[in-house]
């Protein structure tokens, strides 16, 4: 992959026109070969980079305009149609070259097993690295009916690679009680339902460390981002969640890189769900990005 090709398509408001000038990449990952129920979070990168023109410059929530922080837009990943196995090997090659190159990753997905080579090359440049997974679901399978590459699974292999105790998941409320007994007794740390309340008070213990954060666009109720592929009554807030970002970039955890996936938009005609992802992406540039 090279960086020094302008990207022609739509980018994120504000993108810097060079890889060079920056300190955080945009990168899209339009991949959702392994969805199990709709399929379409391909398409969500682009639609997010669209509904970012709409976008105040300025945060209130950090008190921090767009200029303060430098990110180049790479635009999406050419990945292979209907093949994870390669794909995911063209994901972790990308993630390295941008850890080479010092930059923050940022992803946009895309299904949520797209995260799984990320974590593996943050892992290799961070070996303490600890994850925070803000989630519907558990992500804990071994498999889905057999396929070990699931979008169902990236969590469980996350926890064989940096240790269950190195694993944090918030306002999950869905999967197999299989999983749910695997967060019992693996070490994992599972906090089912809320995420602002229990990350407030799990950062302090974090503090110094380095972490990655995967946020699955699910987590929100449905009544807030109804285009997703697997949308789960019960969920937080599009306020609960700009408040867990706000949490994280206010602590003293140093955040290493970051993803959010499962915008699905052919199921949300209005666009709420790609126009809060939009903010989200905002808010993690401006928090996060150091």
């Amino acid at each position: 992959m090279r960086f020094d090709e302008a990207y022609s398509g739509k980018v994120f408001i504000m993108s810097r026109p060079t890889v060079e000038e920056s300190d955080a990449v945009i990168y899209g990952m339009p991949m959702d070969w392994t969805v199990s129920f709709r399929p379409g979070s391909r398409f969500g990168p682009n639609r997010i980079r669209e509904a970012s023109l709409g976008l105040e410059e300025y945060s209130p929530y950090m008190d921090k305009h767009m200029e303060e922080v430098s990110y180049f837009d790479a635009g999406d990943m050419p990945l292979p149609f209907g093949n994870p196995a390669r794909s995911i090997e063209e994901i972790y090659a990308y993630v390295k070259q941008l850890l080479a190159l010092k930059k923050f990753p940022l992803g946009l997905g895309g299904e949520h097993l797209v995260s799984w080579p990320i974590i593996q090359a943050m892992h290799e440049e961070y070996p303490d690295l600890k994850v925070i997974h803000i989630d519907a679901h558990a992500d804990l399978r071994e498999e889905y009916e057999g396929e070990v590459l699931s979008h169902s699974t990236p969590i469980r292999k996350t926890c064989e690679l940096i240790g269950p105790e190195n694993v944090y998941s918030f306002g999950i409320r869905s999967g197999m009680r299989e999983e749910f007994d695997y967060a019992k007794t693996s070490g994992m740390h599972m906090f089912r339902y809320d995420v602002a309340e229990p990350l407030e008070k799990i950062l302090p213990t974090l503090a110094g460390e380095n972490v990655y954060v995967t946020i699955d666009i699910d987590v929100l109720d449905p009544a807030f981002a109804p285009g997703t592929g697997t949308a789960e009554a019960g969920g937080i807030s599009s306020k609960e969640l700009l408040r867990a970002i706000q949490l994280i970039a206010e602590s003293n955890i140093k955040v290493v890189g970051a993803d959010l996936v499962e915008v699905a938009p052919n199921y949300d005609p209005t666009e709420q769900t790609a126009i809060a992802a939009s903010k989200f992406v905002r808010e993690m540039l401006l928090g996060w990005v150091k």
